[in-house]
């Protein structure tokens, strides 16, 4: 994990380097400090000349310059070394996410994923903030500060023989008790950004529905949780102030004590005032530093689930990899299924598709049918790879799909998927998704095929109109057209429309059906639908159940030999009769 994280440091190892060797100059002249206040003060004491005075004066001032200096470039290069991790990291989960099949996104949720890309983050540049530069400090602060002390005065070191391990004992306990509450929050951040999303997504929804109030409960619910997990874990580590307090005052009562019998006993000889003031310097140094360092611990301790959570992501490996000789031209549009099976995960009991045996020539027009959970989606997702057969070869041009460069594949098989979305930007912006080359002659003779141009030239700033996040300034049926004209600008030898035109009115679905059929004649389309209208003038129609194929053929054929064709046909025909009645 540790090695996996730090690769992403790349171009700021030297900010990472300079950081803990400025801090290194920082402290050793805090450390001197004292020690030069503590010589000025027993040489006033003693009666020094003012040219003394002025002499540790200057080398005060020096020590206090150079600390300055080096504190402002070790926390310069610490920010930007810090910051320039987080922007890596980003960048590294972002491109990893980019090439998950859907099968290596299935076992993250939206909400996980963003939760890692942001608070997941943050709370590891701010450990990796405080372990290049607090965690170097500290324990050089302490190392320092009882070297000097034990030099100061060795009588008085032994105070803090005592009171440290009181201190180290206390703080360890808080730690070991608010790490585990601190791991558990990050699992509860995910269904707090996982209600967040879901409920902005179906707002629409959410209105229509008045059920506002509920969902403010749920949400409620999930941060009042997070919040209960903080607030045991911020009351533990309240006690760390108390107890620093505590162990500050216990150690300048007891060098106060000893001190001030060694002053006494000695006549000021053994110690005077100026190595008492420093020797209390010190012990205030050392305790600050023991502080310091229990932060640090909680901090790297807490950002290590994060860490975890970061690595899991990026040690995820694609089910989908591109072969070592991998095939970039498709010859033609023809699919064929050979006994193809299909199971979403190796631990699912029963396969999603069942021994699929079908052969589609280029150009032809398929239909496919079937009810809600018969498996369509999954049998189209195979064409594109979206996801690999589990059993038997599914073959594009002649082709075995794996044999392909999986961008070449996707570029000559277009898919609308049943829940397809526009990104904010314009029209014209979103159209070229599917070609960042297209002209606007090509975008618009694109939208006239999907009959999106109708309702574009509406628009005041007509191709120019900008479309809001998810599409939501335009209707079901408007965006449905445009993401069509979006999947034909890449002049695919494979089209397949997933249910995507079930927003639209079976006149416009029949248009674009002509369409398609007169302008790309050479393309093979494959048309998932509900309505029977949108098939039934198809060269094959699939009639899919239970993850088999239950019957194919045309639409006169099914009607005389497959019964689900012939009732859902004899259904949709009496409701479109009772509605026009």
């Amino acid at each position: 994990m540790i090695k996996r994280l730090s690769a992403c440091i790349r171009e700021y190892r030297l900010q990472t380097i300079l950081t803990p060797l400025f801090m290194v100059g920082e402290v050793a002249c805090e450390c001197i400090i004292p020690l030069i206040t503590s010589n000025l003060v027993n040489g006033i004491q003693n009666g020094c000349g003012m040219a003394q005075i002025v002499q540790y004066g200057v080398q005060l001032f020096l020590m206090a310059l150079l600390s300055l200096a080096c504190g402002v470039a070790s926390g310069w290069f610490c920010a930007t070394a810090s910051a320039g991790f987080a922007k890596n990291l980003r960048h590294d989960l972002y491109y990893k996410v980019q090439d998950y099949s859907f099968a290596n996104i299935d076992r993250f949720s939206a909400s996980s994923l963003v939760t890692r890309l942001t608070t997941d983050v943050s709370n590891v540049q701010n450990a990796y903030m405080m372990l290049i530069r607090t965690a170097v400090r500290a324990p050089l602060m302490l190392i320092f500060a009882v070297i000097m002390s034990i030099r100061v005065g060795k009588q008085l070191a032994f105070v803090f023989a005592a009171v440290i391990p009181i201190l180290g004992f206390g703080l360890a306990m808080m730690v070991r008790t608010a790490m585990p509450l601190f791991r558990a929050v990050f699992k509860k951040y995910d269904r707090l950004n996982n209600s967040v999303q879901e409920n902005v997504q179906a707002m629409r929804v959410v209105k229509s529905f008045v059920r506002e109030d509920y969902e403010t409960k749920k949400f409620t619910a999930a941060s009042d949780d997070v919040r209960k997990d903080f607030l045991k874990a911020e009351k533990i580590l309240a006690l760390n102030n108390p107890l620093m307090q505590f162990c500050i005052s216990v150690c300048r009562i007891l060098i106060s004590y000893f001190a001030a019998r060694l002053i006494i006993g000695s006549n000021g000889t053994y110690l005077g005032v100026g190595s008492l003031t420093s020797m209390i310097t010190y012990s205030m140094q050392i305790l600050m530093s023991l502080m310091m360092l229990s932060m640090v611990f909680v901090m790297i301790t807490m950002a290590s689930a994060s860490a975890k959570r970061i690595a899991e992501v990026l040690d995820e490996e694609s089910d989908l990899h591109d072969p070592a000789d991998p095939i970039y031209d498709v010859p033609d549009g023809s699919v064929d299924f050979d006994h193809v099976s299909f199971k979403y995960s190796s631990h699912a009991e029963r396969m999603a598709l069942e021994d699929i045996d079908l052969h589609v020539r280029s150009g032809m027009t398929v239909g496919i049918l079937g009810g809600t959970g018969s498996s369509k989606t999954s049998l189209i997702q195979l064409i594109s790879r979206l996801y690999d057969a589990t059993e038997g070869t599914v073959r594009v041009g002649g082709i075995d799909v794996r044999k392909y460069d999986l961008t070449a594949l996707r570029d000559q098989v277009s898919v609308v998927l049943q829940k397809n979305v526009l990104f904010s930007g314009t029209i014209k912006e979103n159209l070229r998704w599917g070609d960042p080359n297209a002209t606007d002659e090509e975008m618009v003779r694109a939208c006239k095929l999907a009959h999106a141009d109708e309702f574009i030239q509406t628009f005041p700033d007509k191709y120019d109109t900008y479309i809001e996040q998810g599409g939501t300034n335009v209707s079901g049926g408007q965006k449905q057209r445009l993401c069509i004209a979006r999947a034909l600008l890449k002049k695919p030898k494979v089209l397949i429309l997933d249910d995507s035109t079930s927003a639209v009115d079976t006149r416009t679905d029949a248009q674009i059906r002509q369409a398609m059929r007169e302008e790309i004649p050479g393309t093979t389309k494959f048309i998932i639908a509900q309505r029977i209208s949108s098939v039934q003038d198809a060269d094959l129609v699939v009639v899919m159940e239970n993850g088999k194929i239950d019957g194919m053929g045309r639409h006169e054929e099914l009607l005389r030999s497959n019964q689900i064709y012939r009732e859902v046909y004899e259904s949709q025909n009496r409701k479109e009769g009772a509605e026009n009645g």
